[in-house]
């Protein structure tokens, strides 16, 4: 499976990091940009990315720096703002001029960098069980341990034992209709080459304040681009009851899409989330 995943990518250089890309659709189709969050990668799109390019689309997944594919550098800069600017560097190796952005997790925060600083590129967001009012985040108990020195570090060597990856996952990740070997194939892009070690500092960047919150919340309430939302509702990590609903009242969103999803709901309704994608760009295309 993860062969299968490299060998349908392939690899670009950006502000002098290595990476891996997924890009399945037509060159001359709009781009949707997929951007991932922690601790997933590009693999979390391996089946949205192709449900895109069925339907006319261009499918692109990009791995950040510090997980999956990407190269891991020590001194590079892990915060959002560090992420949202490799990017939009990302973003234009590729040559992709004007966008749609799908954005997921701390993809969201990540997403939302880009699109402050090229708003004039964007052409649709759609939010995937994100986070926007950041100033009050607090990270789900499996991530919160990662936040503090020698717990995180502890908590991250746990997921080696056999089970631990897994039965997290099947919790508050992906139903059971996503074989285990799938999930699986997470460990290794988690891990890399560094055991995880830049997914910590990722971790360890979260820009929780009152600054960032406002500018996340003047990005969405841009309108020179239309917003939706598509939610997984049975996420225990970034409940609809709480986040979902920060996230349709900051979108303007009116008619948001509930799906019968954990947190990582691209495993379970990759055909959804590309149809509704697909709407949005038919609609304001």
């Amino acid at each position: 499976m993860l062969a299968r995943h490299t060998a349908a990518g392939h690899r670009f250089t950006a502000a002098g990091i290595s990476s891996f890309v997924l890009d399945d659709g037509p060159r001359d189709a709009a781009p949707v940009v997929c951007v991932h969050g922690v601790p997933a990668s590009a693999f979390l799109y391996r089946k949205v990315v192709p449900e895109l390019a069925s339907r006319g689309l261009r499918g692109i997944a990009i791995d950040l720096p510090g997980l999956g594919l990407a190269e891991r550098p020590g001194d590079a800069d892990y915060t959002w703002t560090g992420l949202g600017r490799w990017l939009l560097a990302a973003i234009d190796e590729l040559q992709l001029d004007r966008f749609h952005l799908v954005l997921h997790d701390i993809g969201g925060p990540i997403g939302f960098e880009v699109a402050n600083a090229a708003p004039d590129r964007v052409l649709s967001m759609t939010l995937l069980n994100t986070l926007i009012e950041v100033e009050s985040f607090h990270r789900p108990w499996p991530m919160e341990p990662f936040a503090h020195p020698l717990l995180g570090e502890t908590w991250l060597a746990s997921l080696r034992i056999p089970g631990t990856f897994l039965s997290i996952m099947r919790l508050v990740g992906a139903s059971r209709h996503v074989p285990a070997a799938e999930i699986l194939c997470w460990k290794p892009l988690l891990f890399g080459d560094d055991g995880g070690q830049a997914f910590l500092k990722i971790m360890r960047g979260f820009e929780l304040t009152a600054a960032k919150q406002q500018l996340y919340l003047d990005v969405l309430r841009d309108r020179r681009y239309p917003a939706q939302v598509v939610w997984g509702a049975r996420d225990k990590m970034l409940p609809w009851h709480r986040y979902g609903i920060q996230a349709q009242r900051a979108a303007g969103a009116r008619d948001p899409i509930t799906l019968p999803a954990k947190h990582f709901l691209q495993e379970d309704h990759p055909q959804e989330i590309a149809e509704a994608v697909y709407r949005l760009t038919q609609r304001h295309d």
